[in-house]
């Protein structure tokens, strides 16, 4: 059964990390994405909803890819 913790605070992490090791459990932790790259992302959806994107065949996509 995976557990997953979510708004963790920095200074209670260190317990539950000593907690879980202490029983056994397999800590993984995850990196969040990064900031810029998200930014971009949310950018590029907002771009093509307000109609600021273009459309392309696949034979133009493949073209660029060459």
């Amino acid at each position: 059964m995976d557990v997953i913790l979510k708004n963790v605070k920095k200074k209670d992490f260190p317990v539950l990390k000593s907690l879980a090791k202490s029983l056994g459990f397999e800590i993984v932790e995850e990196k969040p994405y990064n900031p810029e790259f998200v930014k971009e992302i949310l950018q590029g959806q907002k771009d093509i909803k307000e109609g600021r994107g273009i459309k392309m065949t696949m034979e133009e996509l493949q073209a660029l890819c060459k």
